[in-house]
């Protein structure tokens, strides 16, 4: 099943570069143009430097840059092969937890094989941006996240024990969130590790487009000549998928721009699938979703203004299926499949490729923004939906499907140039 290794990783030297916290970013693909440059003028050595570069022609000044700092010593090269333990502890809804993983070099598969699975589609733009910029650096930036099956949790329980020293690498950014980094260089407990892994396989959290990048790239090099073993091999952190700190969230649709919108005609419709009731006071929302979610129903509220919501869960759960007779009961089941296939769709008519493109839908992870949507006039309405379970996307993926999109928000993210994995 999955192979994976130490590295030499590749990490700022803080006595020339400055301070840790100066220097790491959040995944790029989330960072404006403002964040990008309110980043350099705090430290010019910044990680965003190389992970989104900017100019005439971007990946060759990423590649430039990257030979600049290695030069200059402001980034290193570890001296032995390592793993490196990592750690976020963050605080959401006034709970304090965290989780632990490790960062390693994973063998490339092709998804057909069955040992790194996807759960959700990507986009050909983003790959080719990440590829360019693979071409031109030949290194791994950040780390794509991954999670793991372990019913005993042997592999937490390792980390945990080679974690009780201090951290090579400790921060707290701007979001609250604390960020912890210790290296095993102990060559036995690196190859306990390795066998820990040989009957595992990977579930792809965050960072798909990366991972097919990552396949493309050695593709390419084996095509032209530049085969290479640490082409064949991405950097990733690797977490239990039943570890108590990980936290996926929902991701809230609002429906925008409609021709013509009539929330009465449209939920006697929804009627046929689900039972509707009124309540007052959108501070109760969350709530209610979390009720329904302990029970294992599938719910979502629709809001279209003032302070009243409609609480909607689905009456017959086979009527997914009875749609869609080639999917999976895992892939039925979703919250984010019922609201897609028996409300967006079927009811609002917004098929997929209208979802894809965001003609008539937006994605938003706060319930203020979802709200405030249809406050301000921009939105019809808004879904409020519950987070999917981990157990549900392990069990997509395992079926061979993907999700619709936005379907998870790992949270929080993890967090850039910490540690980096030079490919040759």
């Amino acid at each position: 099943m999955a192979e994976i290794r130490p590295f030499r990783g590749l990490r700022f030297n803080c006595e020339k570069a400055g301070k840790i916290e100066e220097l790491v970013c959040p995944p790029y693909d989330i960072i404006s143009e403002q964040q990008r440059l309110d980043y350099l003028r705090e430290n010019e050595n910044n990680i965003i430097r190389l992970e989104l570069p900017k100019g005439d022609d971007p990946y060759a000044q990423a590649g430039k840059t990257l030979e600049g700092l290695l030069d200059r010593g402001i980034l290193a090269q570890d001296e032995k092969d390592s793993i490196y333990i990592y750690e976020e502890e963050f605080t959401v809804g006034g709970i304090t937890r965290s989780f632990k993983g490790c960062i390693v070099r994973v063998k490339l598969e092709e998804f057909s094989k069955g040992i790194v699975l996807p759960h959700e589609e990507t986009l050909s733009k983003a790959k080719e941006d990440r590829f360019n910029l693979m071409k031109a650096t030949d290194c791994n930036f950040s780390q794509i996240y991954s999670l793991f099956n372990d019913a005993e949790h042997s592999v937490t329980a390792q980390l945990d024990e080679l974690s009780k020293a201090a951290p090579v690498s400790e921060l707290t950014d701007g979001e609250g969130v604390t960020h912890r980094l210790w290296s095993v260089t102990d060559e036995k407990e690196i190859e306990k590790l390795c066998e820990k892994f040989a009957d595992k396989k990977l579930y792809i959290a965050d960072g798909h487009h990366r991972y097919e990048t990552a396949l493309n790239y050695r593709n390419y090099c084996r095509e032209n000549g530049m085969s290479d073993e640490g082409r064949d091999y991405v950097m990733m952190m690797l977490v239990d998928m039943e570890h108590p700190g990980l936290l996926v969230l929902p991701t809230h649709r609002i429906v925008r721009d409609l021709e013509s919108f009539e929330p009465e005609t449209l939920l006697t419709k929804c009627a046929d699938y689900f039972d509707i009731t009124d309540h007052s006071g959108t501070d109760s929302i969350e709530a209610e979703l979390a009720a329904e979610y302990e029970k294992g129903s599938k719910a979502f509220a629709f809001y279209c203004g003032g302070d009243s919501y409609k609480l909607m869960v689905l009456r017959d759960k086979q009527a997914v299926k009875e749609l869609l007779p080639g999917k999976s009961d895992s892939y039925c089941g979703l919250d984010v499949s019922v609201l897609h296939t028996l409300v967006l769709e079927r009811i609002f008519g917004i098929d997929a490729e209208n979802m894809a493109k965001q003609i008539n839908l937006t994605y938003v992870k706060k319930l203020e923004d979802a709200l405030d949507s249809v406050k301000d006039g921009s939105a019809n309405c808004a879904f409020i939906l519950n987070p999917t379970r981990v157990e549900e996307i392990r069990d997509v993926a395992a079926a061979g499907e993907k999700m619709p999109q936005k379907s998870t928000y790992f949270y929080p993210k993890l967090i850039t140039g910490l540690v980096m994995n030079k490919l040759v």
